[in-house]
Parts: structure tokens; sequence; C-alpha cells
């Protein structure tokens, strides 16, 4: 099925809620949905703030405030 028949479908299904609780708990997460939504587009770095960025990532290294790849991986396995 695809994304627009499942939309369908699940309105149909909503229209039929008789109960206000069930409404108001799928409200809640239709919010939630669209304000992670909103956070996920992403917006350009100005020069300064990129220059920035790299500095303090160079400054990490040479103090060792690093995790290499292998230990990565061993926390995500």
């Amino acid at each position: 099925m695809n994304l627009e028949a499942r939309k369908i479908e699940f309105v149909q299904e909503f229209l039929k809620l008789q109960s206000e609780a069930s409404v108001s708990r799928l409200e809640k997460i239709l919010r939630k949905e669209k304000n992670a939504s909103d956070e996920r587009i992403l917006k350009p770095m100005s020069q300064d703030e990129l220059n920035k960025r790299i500095d303090q990532s160079e400054a990490d290294f040479k103090n060792n405030r690093f995790k290499s790849s292998a230990e990565l991986l061993v926390k995500y396995k």
C-alpha cells in the first residue's frame, strides 16, 4: 500500500473515532511529529560559524578529546 492510500485509510479510521481521549492522543502525536519535522529542517551555517567549528575540532584533536572510529563502532554495535 502506498503512502497516499495509507493516509486516506488513516483519515477514514480517524473520522470513525468516538472517543475524545483517542482524538486528543492522536492530536498530541501529530503535534510532536510536526515539531520534530520542523527541527529536522537544515539551516546553512555562516562561514564564521564553520570556521569556529573547525578551530574547535582541531583544538579537541590536539588535546586528545575525541573518540576513534573503533570506539564508536563498539558503542553502536
